[in-house]
């Protein structure tokens, strides 16, 4: 039997005799691999001690021990697992072996054009085609290529997706082909939503089973991602982050991730959030203080008897955002939360037994009683010290209370216009500051300057060490020749700026130097916080009643991850407000986030290019 075939759930390895059976509620029998079976043989002291992230991983080479990539000394090195590694021991990697593979169309279609050239070559050998397919279960969820062309609107969801399908027709009909033609493979298709949101509500098992009848096994549920944020399913307790294309090819083709034993950093949640504050706060005060603390290339892993107040969508907020603080993964056990959660999305009553028995049976499962594991490193946070926040200028670990903005803004603005015009008003102030992308030195590798691949390398938001010392865009520490040129390029007096611009309908408005062009209510980390999203329906609904309105030339958007939030904000009623301020559906995908804004309307555009 092949390590593939293990790794499923359907070989009988059994390198450690742990292999035992576990019947669920309604008296079906699957076997598992016990972690208890090493502490009988005395190979690991106390499950207990491992932090979750590892007692994962330790499953997951115990189950394919003896195969073709793992091995006993594998299993035995990792139960030897401490976290204050001997600095002079031998290191040595873990074949680990995900469960699935999470794509979305941007990084999944050459994943796809490699397995169709491989069906070629195999055609041109003379070969049989049909053996060419993922080893390992493969899920697309089609996110990335929606555009904001209609907004504002009941019909620019429908026109939208329209204008995907015409211009991505080649592409689509390729994942249709591959759907049809693979085994393993899924396609979620246009206008479904948030890989990472569908990955949440639909995707993940928590506990997945391979095989049939007797050879039933169930395991943890783990992934990798073409999607650095696919780090958000970890707040469902399964084990999953982003890697490249070379890598995902890899794991679909049946070959492991070699890692280094983990180490893991420990956050201890106490209390609870207080009235006012919510996911969006906290996880800027996470990011903050775990950007502060380093923990670039570690898993972090959360526990203490606060995690008991934070609701799933909370903590997919804050599992989100891994790499933003740097961290490779961010992982929330499995308790009472979780199975709630499971029920609460439709999960099948048998999966949500199965998940509730076998996390316990496997010491996987966390109450408030569970005593904290060993970590590498323990960081505590009060859930009552978080306050309202907002991040900038510009990075989401340059966190601001709320109560301190107009300070912090203040003292951003004089480090970075060196030249203040005299008497200037703060509301010009703020104009002059909220437009945003202010030039930098040509030789700065950061903001506008700092090269799209070379972002795209350092997830975590921060230029590399070596560039550690250059400019910020727009950040206090600006050298003075940024500031000087910064500055150089602003009218004395914005309102000397201001621009007539005629709308559809002969709507006439007034462009200045810091108008708001685009106001979008998207991505992964928002949209799928319930909270936060009924929070912007009340607020619209406050503006709506005092009669405000959204300016004329704002281009507005909304583009939640998934379906069901739509039918959340109309239940809630507050879905027409944000209809009257402009924020219609225009989509369910990654849109603004990813520069799929789709272009402003041309007497804007041609406003911004000829007086830019």
């Amino acid at each position: 039997m092949s390590e593939t075939s293990a790794a499923a759930g359907t070989g009988r390895l059994d390198e450690f005799g742990a292999r035992s059976t576990l019947t669920t509620g309604h008296g079906t029998t699957v076997a598992y691999y016990r972690l208890a079976k090493l502490v009988d043989d005395g190979l690991l002291d106390d499950i207990d001690r491992l932090p979750f992230t590892v007692r994962i991983l330790l499953e997951n080479v115990l189950r394919n021990a003896g195969g073709e990539f793992a091995a006993r000394e594998h299993v035995e090195a990792l139960a030897k697992w401490q976290p204050t590694p001997d600095a002079e021991g031998e290191q040595f990697e873990l074949p680990f072996l995900p469960a699935r593979v999470v794509l979305q169309d941007f990084t999944g279609v050459p994943c796809v054009v490699d397995l169709a050239a491989m069906r070629a070559a195999m055609a041109r050998l003379g070969g049989d085609v049909t053996r060419i397919n993922p080893l390992v279960p493969a899920d697309l969820v089609i996110d990335h290529s929606v555009q904001v062309d209609r907004f504002g609107t009941l019909t620019a969801f429908p026109r939208n997706v329209a204008f995907e399908y015409e211009r991505n027709s080649e592409r689509y009909a390729l994942l249709r082909w591959a759907q049809q033609t693979f085994q393993n493979f899924r396609v979620v298709p246009p206008g479904t939503g948030i890989v990472h949101q569908v990955n949440l509500e639909y995707l993940a098992s928590v506990v997945a089973s391979r095989g049939t009848g007797s050879d039933t096994v169930a395991f943890p549920d783990t992934l990798v991602g073409t999607d650095s944020h696919t780090t958000m399913i970890n707040a469902l307790g399964v084990l999953g982050w982003g890697v490249g294309g070379i890598e995902a090819e890899a794991v679909l083709l049946g070959q492991p991730l070699y890692l280094l034993p983990p180490e893991v950093v420990g956050v201890r949640f106490t209390g609870s959030l207080r009235e006012g504050a919510t996911a969006t706060d906290l996880v800027l005060t996470v990011t903050e203080m775990l950007r502060a603390h380093g923990v670039v290339g570690r898993f972090v892993e959360f526990c203490g008897t606060g995690l008991s107040s934070l609701s799933l969508a909370d903590r997919a907020t804050i599992a989100n955002m891994a790499p933003e603080y740097g961290a490779t993964a961010a992982l929330f056990p499995v308790d009472d939360e979780t199975l709630t959660y499971l029920r609460l999305t439709g999960r099948d009553d048998d999966l949500v037994d199965l998940v509730e028995r076998y996390s316990k049976a496997q010491s996987l499962f966390r109450t408030d009683e569970t005593p904290d594991p060993k970590f590498n490193e323990l960081l505590d946070l009060d859930l009552t010290t978080v306050e309202p926040s907002v991040a900038g200028p510009r990075r989401p670990q340059d966190r601001v209370a709320l109560g301190d903005v107009r300070k912090v803004f203040r003292a951003t603005y004089e480090a970075t216009f060196a030249n203040e015009p005299a008497g200037e008003e703060e509301a010009d102030l703020v104009r002059l500051e909220s437009e945003g992308g202010n030039p930098v030195d040509a030789g700065v590798p950061y903001g506008n300057g700092y090269d799209q691949e070379t972002a795209e390398s350092f997830p975590a938001s921060d230029p590399p060490a070596a560039m550690a010392g250059a400019t910020r865009q727009g950040h206090p520490t600006g050298s003075p020749a940024a500031r000087q040129a910064a500055t150089a390029t602003l009218p004395a007096d914005p309102r000397k700026g201001t621009v007539a611009v005629r709308l559809e309908d002969n709507v006439e408005a007034d462009l200045h130097h810091g108008a708001v062009a685009i106001a979008a209510i998207t991505s992964c980390t928002n949209t799928s916080n319930p909270s936060v999203m009924l929070g912007a329906g009340l607020l619209a609904k406050k503006a709506v009643e005092r009669g405000l309105d959204v300016a004329p030339y704002v281009k507005t958007s909304m583009a939640p991850g998934s379906q069901v939030v739509t039918r959340y904000l109309e239940k809630a009623g507050v879905l027409p407000y944000l209809r009257a301020l402009g924020f219609h559906v225009v989509g369910y995908g990654c849109t603004t986030c990813i520069g799929n804004s789709g272009p402003l309307p041309e007497p804007v555009a041609e406003a911004v290019e000829a007086n830019d």
